[in-house]
């Protein structure tokens, strides 16, 4: 099973430090809830953890293609129906899984229905379904319910604890009660100090040269 461990991990926002000394272990069939005010830096440790950028310092530990990554932007193609959008994230991740995807996230009386007639909470639906059909094991997930209604809450709640019970993970920033059993990991501690000239941020800096 797939096991997600994070050492010792610092992140920046825009070349300044914002979290430092982040670790955690993340064990199969089970969530990790990250708390913290606003701008302390969940999207930029999700974004870190998921690949997107690179750390400052420490390291995660993880499978080769074992995490996928909801972020606030839905990511579907506004002139392609909902079957197709999952269609083509399917075939970039090699899966088969469109079907039950558009039936878990109850998706199929607007499966010929092109994006850009979808309300903002049945985009949001679509955009969660891609993690269905990623096939992946981790799921890290940034505010995944924003624009879901109280029913589409309970619903993608439900998805999650059936991937945790099939021996998935998910790391999630979210202020939302999904219903799940999870550890919750408050980032506030973590906040980066101001770090002198030739610190962390000098060494960011340097690999972006």
């Amino acid at each position: 099973m797939t096991r997600l461990a994070v050492h010792d991990l610092a992140v920046a926002r825009a070349g300044v430090p914002v979290l430092q000394g982040v670790s955690f272990a993340l064990e199969p069939g089970r969530a990790l809830v990250l708390r913290g005010p606003n701008g302390i830096g969940k999207t930029t440790l999700l974004r870190t953890i998921a690949g997107l950028q690179p750390p400052l310092q420490g390291r995660v530990e993880a499978a080769p293609d074992s995490i996928t990554y909801a972020a606030h932007a839905d990511g579907v193609k506004a002139t392609l129906t909902v079957a197709e959008n999952l269609t083509f994230w399917a075939r970039v991740f090699g899966t088969d899984a469109v079907d039950a995807a558009i039936n878990r996230m109850a998706l199929r009386e607007l499966a010929d229905r092109r994006a850009a007639n979808l309300s903002a909470g049945q985009k949001r639906r679509l955009g969660l379904a891609r993690l269905l059909v990623s096939g992946r094991a981790i799921w890290v997930m940034d505010e995944p319910t924003v624009s879901l209604d109280v029913a589409s809450v309970q619903l993608f709640g439900a998805v999650v604890r059936d991937h945790l019970a099939a021996g998935g993970a998910a790391l999630i920033a979210t202020h939302i009660d999904l219903g799940l059993e999870a550890d919750v990991l408050d980032l506030t501690p973590f906040k980066a100090r101001k770090l002198s000239q030739g610190g962390v941020r000098s060494a960011f800096d340097e690999a972006f040269t």
